[in-house]
């Protein structure tokens, strides 16, 4: 017999309770990423409204929980990070021509400088085949999020192209150490990279190097941190993280361009960068329709704020 969708009342033990957190107690052993997805495609429903992964839930409210699909052999069993299922669970977005896959922080784009395997290389493993995956664009190591990989070379010239002309649409997250005056701030400060020996890049703020803009806006504020959205203007190397620290407002966890002795990172028990990559839009590399894609916050970077602002009382 077929599955079918049960509606959930929210208990007053769990009044106040994220929606994402809410569904991962009730579906055990499915992939978190899978949990956004039937909640991004409205198969999700409170009070018989579409909701989004952060909305907390009262008491009483009905919560629709659809059938759950998994390939068959998966249910229950543990998905081991760098396999082919995990790394496939992370995917947020696919059609014919691209996927963009959630990354998580730690794992590097591609392999090399002592990388073995990196995300690129995962998914040509989890897909025999495949060589063809190209990644459009990069991220930091230590940064999660939206990460845009091609599947046709085609769609990978035309997806570079409009990385190039600064028409794809970039927002990131990032917990600023100190207070951000105001409701946000515009920096244009131009970056310079050099390498230092062992091929490390260290980039700084220097007139010789190549114009750079970044805009910071308040999300939210926090003791002794501002949670910024974070949008890229143009697209230099660590930008964000030298522009957050060249306005003396370095990112929570940056072991690179931040504080030494990082009192947020201490008081929230960070142990990575609190930086994502939470918004990607762009243009279809096939018809030019739009395509936005969206990466919650990891939830080790929910339960930083969540210790800050319980510490903050």
């Amino acid at each position: 017999m077929p599955q079918r969708a049960r509606t959930v009342t929210v208990g007053d033990d769990e009044a106040d309770r994220r929606l994402d957190n809410f569904l991962m107690a009730r579906l055990k052993g499915v992939p978190r990423a899978h949990v956004y997805r039937i909640i991004r495609s409205g198969e999700v429903r409170v009070n018989s409204r579409r909701a989004g992964p952060h909305q907390r839930l009262e008491p009483g409210d009905q919560v629709r929980i659809p059938p759950v699909r998994l390939a068959p052999g998966t249910a229950g069993r543990p998905v081991v990070p760098g396999s082919a299922d995990w790394i496939e669970a992370r995917v947020l977005h696919e059609d014919a021509d691209l996927l963009v896959l959630d990354k998580p922080a730690g794992l590097a784009v591609h392999g090399g400088s002592g990388v073995s395997l990196g995300a690129i290389e995962l998914l040509r493993a989890a897909r025999p085949g495949a060589e063809s995956l190209g990644l459009v664009h990069r991220l930091d190591r230590e940064t999660s999020g939206c990460l845009l990989v091609a599947k046709r070379l085609s769609a990978l010239r035309r997806l570079q192209a409009q990385f190039r002309a600064g028409s794809v649409r970039k927002v990131y997250q990032a917990l600023l150490v100190g207070r951000l005056a105001g409701e946000g701030r515009d920096v244009s400060a131009p970056l310079l990279t050099t390498e230092r020996r062992g091929g490390e890049r260290h980039v700084r703020v220097d007139a010789d190097g190549k114009a750079a803009e970044t805009r910071f806006d308040v999300e939210q504020r926090l003791p002794g941190a501002t949670l910024a959205r974070v949008t890229l203007l143009t697209g230099r190397t660590h930008q964000i993280r030298v522009h957050a620290a060249h306005i003396g407002l370095p990112i929570a966890g940056d072991a690179r361009y931040g504080m030494a002795d990082d009192p947020i990172a201490r008081q929230g028990g960070l142990h990575r960068l609190f930086l994502h990559a939470a918004e990607l839009a762009f243009a279809s590399p096939r018809d030019g329709a739009s395509i936005r894609v969206t990466s919650p916050l990891p939830a080790e970077l929910d339960a930083v704020i969540d210790r800050l602002r319980d510490a903050g009382g």
